[in-house]
């Protein structure tokens, strides 16, 4: 077993349980932590006493609330820095993913939660998109999936307008599953994990492949280089260091110089 460092990796009853371990900011992500995740992904797609994954984030504030971003701030989204291969490990993974939304979804922990096959939030939980608040230029198919998921207005206003939603929001939506109180979280998700245990796996495996055909036109539009092409030399106009910069300072950004 890998010595995590930013993740806990723990396997209970044919259930592998992947948890961001990062407490202190929200169980927000550094480039560490996302290539453990995805290396924890692809033990547990492998190993054969496992049948479903769950992916969560410890505590009760928060599932997670995307980039760190003081790691952000010293240029961890750059090119030649940046690795963003989660979605690619939950949609390639062969065996269902669930994720289990204990508290903020925000950013790219939102992302987490709509790429991963079920959704199971707590009443708690919030969600939301903060890249254009922060200036982090999400871009790709992590952005048009969403769309898949919510229909183009409601994720055009998820992504345009970077708000915050209710679980029962979600819901309605569609990008939650289900919803319960913080106390039954862990149970229900027992429960959807153990019917999906009952199942074929192979079953289970053709039908994700069949979810993944269906995204095959957008998986291949990658961030970085979707910014570079619409916006050549992002990362030195100095709109995403004001963006990180207000966040960390607590005061609202000023863009006008870029308008």
């Amino acid at each position: 077993m890998p010595d995590f460092q930013d993740i806990l990796y723990e396997i209970d009853n044919q259930v592998a349980t992947i948890t961001i371990n990062r407490p202190k900011v929200l169980n927000a992500w550094t480039q560490v932590t996302m290539d453990e995740i995805v290396e924890a992904i692809g033990l547990a797609g492998k190993d054969k006493t496992v049948g479903v994954i769950v992916l969560t984030g410890v505590g009760e504030r928060a599932f997670c609330v995307g980039g760190d971003v003081n790691w952000e701030a010293k240029g961890g989204l750059e090119p030649g820095e940046y690795r963003f291969e989660m979605a690619h490990a939950i949609i390639d993974c062969p065996k269902p993913v669930i994720a289990r939304v204990n508290g903020y979804a925000i950013g790219g922990g939102n992302h987490l939660a709509y790429f991963c096959d079920l959704t199971i939030a707590a009443d708690h939980a919030i969600f939301g998109q903060n890249g254009p608040r922060v200036g982090s230029p999400a871009a790709g198919y992590m952005v048009s999936h969403s769309a898949n998921i919510l229909g183009h207005k409601r994720a055009r206003e998820l992504w345009l307008l970077c708000r915050k939603y209710s679980a029962a929001d979600m819901l309605d939506w569609g990008l939650v599953n289900a919803v319960v109180p913080m106390a039954d979280l862990d149970a229900e998700v027992r429960k959807w994990a153990d019917e999906m245990l009952s199942l074929s796996p192979t079953c289970l495996k053709v039908i994700k492949g069949s979810m993944r055909q269906h995204m095959a036109d957008i998986l291949d539009q990658e961030m970085l280089p979707v910014v570079e092409q619409i916006a050549p030399g992002y990362f030195e106009t100095g709109e995403q260091k004001e963006g990180s910069s207000a966040f960390l300072e607590k005061r609202k950004p000023d863009f006008s110089p870029w308008r």
